[in-house]
């Protein structure tokens, strides 16, 4: 549905128009940032993008410059996509651009024969054919001439691939990387979509999946522990604690010279004369650059100066090329890995508390800045490696490659699955601003060492983004209470770890660079008591903190919380039973709700008629007023249907008390669900609040009524699903009412029946609402959704909350943000709208690189939340977040976080399943593995051999890509209600990181055999660390018990043979056959068996907002098949494994 036309007076009174937060239609309405101040645009890297045709030959990254590209033109079909490599001297596979604005129906196919049918069992890989991040130049430039220009709005914003001869390795770039790009390109960068041939490739014979693969490298390479032949390429290492990193800048150490002196970053305290962060002054170049961070359990303490990819030296001046990146292979054995030290750190002492007795996953949890345990440092003997003989230079470099960067066969390497959950690589900065920097469940970066240029990034084919969980819940949160907030004057950024003071009063803001004075009321220190030490300050100590608001924060006075219950009590409603776990539930929990004295409540309930409830103080019972004009919906007693909950409290108890029963025995089988939020709306209007719906059919009466649309003949399609996009635009015109008098819609859906949530769920995305689903909910049939319903509802009713909130994202000069992902209304190109937030709602940005930040060490972002709090209190909760730039696509790729690029794409996927078509998202997942890791392969790998590379940081991005592909928002093949994919898709971009993950790769345990070693201890308690097992069926075993984490649910699969002692002493059953069908609870047992695994499911779910439910099943269960979709690794009838996933990768990346 289309965006255009929703205009508002929200806020601001400008009348700006609204604009779609998570799918980002721009049509025209937004300016992007940066646009008529004179900057070049840089075309912005996404993965998400339309592919273009290969140019036939190798050159696809030429030394010339870049050439301006002509807008695309829309809906122009491109040539038919190939299958496979063609022959020698053939062009290469094609891939039509696809340029066109965002459809909301998704475009037909441009081909006139329908996907022929394959004749094998055996699933054709994924075809190529669509997304890409390059147009096609000669096409565009013909489909320019018969097409009016587009509106800057949906100007395509890529780079041509290019013809013509590669970059010599060891020739140097001439001056910075830049793209001559139209000035007036937008970088907005909506997901395009486009008519294109979709004709799939036939199904690879044989020998593409194993029987006849290529002879494996020779016995010493294979699977040897030490790193394969290929592994030696320009790399850095990250130091240990204490230790800043280091990069020889402009020079080559001659032989047996003394060590280089080097010149870290100097440490964020005010130093009389101290340089500033930022653009350095006129003189001699910085001697510094920030090295790549650690990524993964093992990395050395520090290594050489970093290498380009053209065989330089990371630095200012020019460097002798280095042409022994390589070890020997006629040599019969490997070296230890063991790191030196560069010159100038040789005698450095260990860092102190190298271990930790924490588990790992809670170490990575806890303790996010701690280095892993360091490996012991060998110093470096005698000459530098360019000044040794070829093979004693290639063992020297191999010695250096930081973990991060080991090249990885993926072909061969089996296990890559880390036991443990995967910690965030930690940014490569001094160890003074680390120690400070944003905890990453917090704040996270999709690339932890930012590119210089944006071509740079586009070069390393990989997204830049960020991952928020502004609002979560914090065990530890400095609360600043001031009559004076100090903020940059210029960009209005808050005083943060990262700034620069140039004495005690003055300092520079790390965002524009602006000079600033420091107050006066500043200079004392509350904690320390001091005065004159403006650097100690808490806000200059904590990157996450949190100020009491002075009333210039404030455009009303803050409103008190406001809570407005909209019920379904149609026939329907009344046979799941959810009206009595409802009720009882806020009659347990109605005294914990967050408020004070102010706090109101309300309630509404619904069938064919609207039914308000006088609880005026006073009253001997609540009085029902029923008002059957929805047509025309009208408050009856606009004063007495929100009261205050302390003053009403036992008429709000006996309502809930009766509401049961009241509908007991009604026939009514409509629903008026429109008009009921028309009436709720109403009532919420003058103050603002939280609306809960829960509702259980598909709304048929008055306005806002819809139609079934799914056909479940058509769940099980391998062609594009229908319907993914809103039937009406009546619930996203209503949300972005609410949204402008600060109301939010939080949905509660339970239902065994089609409701299209696609289009009831715009009323909680566009206010900021949550969405909770139970499909085939009753309170007999499926008691596990019961249990789950309950606990959700406890954590729902007693969270934190935030009212009239905004936020706002920004960014060091140079950098622009573009598109945002969650729920929200987009007021202002980077202020969200969130009339509540919660603590357990995430949100994503995209950016991009404007102009080239040569002169910066580190780019900064901030997130700041303003918001009322429940008592009352106008609060600001602001992030910072501090990063290395670097220039070099080694050290790019070494800060590469796996688990947040996945979860971006996760978010562009959606939107771009939702305005083009779901099989243009699968291509597209698919194209971002493969352009990241050829990227990789062409620009950083110096030595090319066979295989499927990839470096250590990146070893789990194909199979992460893979587990998105079958991920119940995107899989196709395989029977998927669409509610059950709608809702799938909005968690995706609505969960944060660490709970996403979850459902994307859910983790596998043995639980069997739990035992007290590397137990944690909670409270008391003994909680048993089982190992991650990879999802394949060849880990499961017909003796053992196994646990699976798929986030919202938790399967429990029983084997058939299974140990009888388990059996008994967990489930207290003598046998496999005697575990129960439906069993959702396990024994509370005496036994030390039954204590560990009943520690280990609630430890795993303590660790997450809601609650998933646990279903024990066997070989024979229904929920079996749920089980084993959940086996990414494995084969099915419609999806590859993992293997034949990489044998495909293989393919198209050696194209």
């Amino acid at each position: 549905m289309s965006t255009a036309g929703f205009n508002s007076q929200n806020g601001t009174g400008t009348g700006q128009s609204y604009i779609n937060g998570p799918s980002q239609n721009p049509v025209g309405l937004q300016q992007p940032p940066g646009v008529g101040y004179g900057m070049t645009h840089q075309p912005t890297y996404n993965p998400m993008q339309s592919k273009a045709p290969l140019p036939p030959g190798p050159g696809l990254y030429p030394s010339g410059t870049y050439q301006a590209v002509p807008l695309v033109s829309a809906y122009q079909p491109g040539p038919p996509p190939t299958s496979y490599p063609a022959a020698p001297g053939q062009p290469l596979l094609s891939r039509p651009p696809m340029g066109s604005p965002a459809s909301h129906t998704p475009p037909q196919s441009a081909s006139p024969s329908p996907r022929p049918p394959t004749a094998q069992a055996t699933p054709p890989p994924p075809a190529v054919s669509s997304s890409s991040y390059y147009p096609n130049p000669q096409q565009q430039q013909q489909q320019q001439q018969q097409q009016p220009p587009l509106a800057s709005g949906w100007q395509s914003n890529t780079a041509p691939r290019h013809m013509g001869p590669p970059t010599p390795m060891s020739t140097p770039p001439h001056g910075p990387l830049t793209n001559h790009v139209n000035p007036a390109t937008n970088s907005t960068m909506p997901l395009l979509s486009g008519a294109y041939s979709s004709v799939p490739p036939p199904p690879p014979s044989a020998a593409s999946y194993g029987s006849a693969l290529p002879p494996p490298p020779t016995a010493a390479a294979a699977y040897s522990s030490a790193p394969p032949a290929n592994l030696i390429h320009s790399a850095t290492q990250p130091p240990g604690p204490g230790m800043p990193p280091t990069s020889a800048q402009g020079f080559t150490q001659p032989a047996g010279a003394a060590p280089a002196p080097m010149n870290p970053l100097t440490p964020n305290t005010y130093q009389q004369g101290r340089a500033p962060y930022g653009p350095t002054p006129t003189g001699p170049p910085q001697a510094m650059k920030p090295a790549p961070p650690p990524v993964g359990p093992l990395m050395s303490s520090a290594t050489p100066p970093p290498m380009k990819a053209d065989g330089t030296v990371a630095g200012n001046g020019p460097q002798a090329p280095n042409n022994y990146n390589h070890v020997d292979n006629k040599m019969g054995r490997h070296l230890g890995h063991y790191p030196s030290l560069p010159p100038g750190y040789q005698n450095t002492s260990a860092p102190h508390g190298a271990t930790s007795p924490m588990h790992p996953a809670m170490q990575a949890a806890t303790q996010p800045y701690t280095q892993a345990p360091q490996p012991y440092q060998q110093p470096p003997v005698g000459p530098g490696p360019a000044q040794l003989s070829p093979s004693l230079a290639a063992m020297s470099l191999q010695s250096s490659t930081p973990e991060a960067l080991r090249v990885v066969n993926l072909l061969q390497e089996r296990n890559l699955l880390p036991p443990t959950a995967i910690p965030a690589p930690t940014p490569c900065l001094p160890q003074d601003l680390q120690k400070v920097n944003c905890n990453p469940e917090v704040f996270r970066c999709t690339l932890t060492s930012i590119p210089q240029t944006q071509s740079l990034l586009n070069k390393a084919k990989m997204p830049l983004g960020l991952l928020l969980h502004p609002f979560k819940d914090l065990s530890q949160l400095p609360v600043v209470t001031s009559s004076t907030i100090v903020r940059c004057r210029s960009c209005r950024t808050y005083i943060n770890p990262f700034v620069s003071f140039l004495d005690q009063r003055r300092w520079k803001c790390n965002l524009c660079y602006r000079v600033n004075d420091v107050p006066e009321e500043f200079m004392y220190n509350p904690v320390s008591r001091s005065y004159g030490e403006p650097h100690k300050r808490p806000e200059v100590q904590n990157a996450t903190i949190e100020f009491i608001a002075p009333s210039e924060y404030m455009l009303r006075p803050p409103q008190p919380a406001v809570y407005l219950f909209v019920l379904d009590v149609s026939h329907n409603a009344v046979e799941t039973g959810y009206l009595n776990v409802f009720c009882q539930s806020l009659l347990d929990n109605i005294n914990t709700l967050p408020g004070d004295s102010r706090t109101k409540i309300g309630f509404i309930t619904f069938d064919s008629t609207i039914h308000f409830y006088n609880l005026q103080e006073g009253l001997s019972q609540p009085q029902m007023l029923i008002v059957s004009d929805i047509e025309d919906i009208f408050l009856p007693t606009p004063d007495s249907l929100l009261v205050n909950l302390n003053e009403c409290k036992e008429l709000v108890q006996d309502l809930l008390k009766s509401l049961p029963t009241l509908f007991q025995k009604t026939m009514e089988t409509q629903s008026a669900l429109g008009s009921a939020l028309q009436a709720a709306f109403k009532l919420l209007s003058p103050t603002g609040g939280r609306m809960s719906v829960f509702q259980t059919q598909l709304p048929n009466l008055g306005a806002g009524a819809l139609q079934s649309r799914e056909d479940p003949n058509q769940r099980a399609s391998a062609k594009d699903i229908q319907h993914l996009s809103p039937a009406t635009d009546f619930y996203k015109k209503l949300a972005l009412d609410c949204s402008g008098q600060q109301v939010a819609v939080d949905l509660f859906l339970l239902s065994a029946q089609y409701c299209d949530l696609s289009s009831l769920g715009c009323i909680s995305r566009y206010s900021a609402g949550s969405i909770y689903y139970y499909p085939s909910y009753h309170h007999q049939h499926n008691p596990s959704q019961v249990e789950c319903f309950q606990k959700d509802l406890k954590r729902y009713l007693n969270r934190k909350i935030g009212f009239e909130a905004v936020m706002r994202i920004r960014c060091t000069k140079g950098l622009s943000i573009h598109t945002f992902h969650g729920n929200f209304f987009v007021r202002s190109t980077d202020l969200l709208s969130l009339p509540n937030v919660n603590p357990d709602a995430g949100f994503a940005v995209q950016m991009s690189i404007e102009e080239n930040l040569d002169d910066m060490q580190v780019v900064s972002f901030q997130a700041a939340l303003l918001y009322t709090s429940s008592k009352g209190e106008r609060r600001i909760r602001v992030h910072t977040l501090c990063l290395p730039v670097v220039n070099s696509l080694s050290d790019i790729f070494a800060g590469a976080d796996v688990q947040a690029m996945t979860g971006l794409l996760a978010c562009m996927a959606v939107d771009r399943s939702v305005t083009a078509s779901l099989s243009d998202a699968r291509d597209a997942l698919t194209n971002a593995a493969i352009d990241s890791l050829t990227s990789y392969r062409q620009s950083v790998l110096t030595i090319q051999q066979p295989g499927m590379l990839a470096p250590a940081c990146l070893r789990l991005f194909p199979l992460f890509v893979l587990a998105l592909l079958k991920q119940k928002a995107f899989r196709t093949g395989t029977s998927t209600r669409l509610d059950d994919r709608v809702f799938s898709m909005s968690q995706l971009k609505y969960q944060p990181l660490v709970y996403s993950m979850l459902m994307i790769h859910p983790a596998l345990y043995r639980v069997d055999n739990l035992t007290d070693e590397g137990a944690l201890n909670i409270n008391d308690r003994t909680i048993p660390q089982p190992g991650m097992l990879q999802l394949s069926v060849e880990k499961l075993s017909r003796e053992g018990a196994f646990l699976m984490d798929a986030g919202m649910v938790i399967y429990l699969w029983i084997g058939r043979n299974c140990n009888p002692v388990f059996l008994s002493q967990v489930l207290g059953v003598p046998s496999s056959a005697a575990v129960p069908d439906n069993l959702y609870l396990l024994p509370e047992l005496d036994t030390a068996e039954s204590q560990r695994t009943r520690a280990f499911i609630g430890w795993l779910r303590d660790q997450r907002p809601f609650y998933p439910s646990l279903y024990v099943i066997r070989d024979e269960s229904q929920r079996k098949a749920s089980f084993m979709q959940n086996m990414i690794e494995d084969r099915t009838e419609s999806a590859l494994s993992y293997y034949e996933f990489l044998l495909h990768l293989q393919q198209q990346i050696s194209k």
